[in-house]
């Protein structure tokens, strides 16, 4: 039930970073067009941009905290027997936690201090821009979380211990 809703988050956010990205790809366009051909231009473009630029990031990066597409290294932990895959698996996932608890409570405080600030262009309050980094670290620490219990009720597949992935061009044998 809780896998079948974090693939459902994943999906949404996928479906919204791709909007995100056609809406930031259609308003510089248009900017530039604008610009160039008509010297005027659309004023909330390039703020609005960097805006859906941030929250497609942190959109993306829950993402690839779902799919196991962060960052890592496995050189060491694959070649460990089970019970060290188990404990660097534990290790690695309550550091993670600890990581989304510090950066939740300081998107959060910053999501306070600049809920009555505006931004330049829009006049939208940033409180939103902040609470992009919140959306993040809470979604992930309970994907992080959700792993940890899976592992402790002996649910967690040991081929998951290694989280790392090869990238498709590894896979394939492509090199550009």
């Amino acid at each position: 039930m809780i896998q079948t809703l974090i693939d459902r988050i994943a999906r949404l956010f996928v479906i919204l970073m791709v909007l995100a990205l056609a809406l930031m790809v259609l308003m510089v366009f248009g900017n530039v067009v604008l610009r160039y051909g008509f010297n005027s231009g659309i004023t909330v473009s390039e703020e609005l941009s960097r805006w859906l630029f941030v929250w497609m990031t942190f959109l993306g990066s829950v993402v690839a905290v779902r799919n196991g597409a962060h960052l890592g290294t496995d050189a060491l932990v694959a070649r460990l027997p089970l019970a060290g895959k188990k404990f660097c698996f534990a290790a690695a996932h309550i550091l993670m936690l600890m990581i989304c608890v510090f950066m939740f409570r300081g998107a959060w405080v910053q999501t306070g201090i600049n809920y009555g600030t505006t931004s330049a262009v829009m006049e939208a309050s940033m409180a939103w821009l902040y609470a992009s980094g919140a959306v993040f670290s809470l979604l992930a620490g309970l994907m992080f979380a959700h792993e940890l219990w899976l592992l402790f009720t002996g649910q967690l597949a040991p081929e998951r211990l290694v989280s790392v992935r090869e990238s498709e061009e590894a896979q394939t044998g492509e090199h550009a």
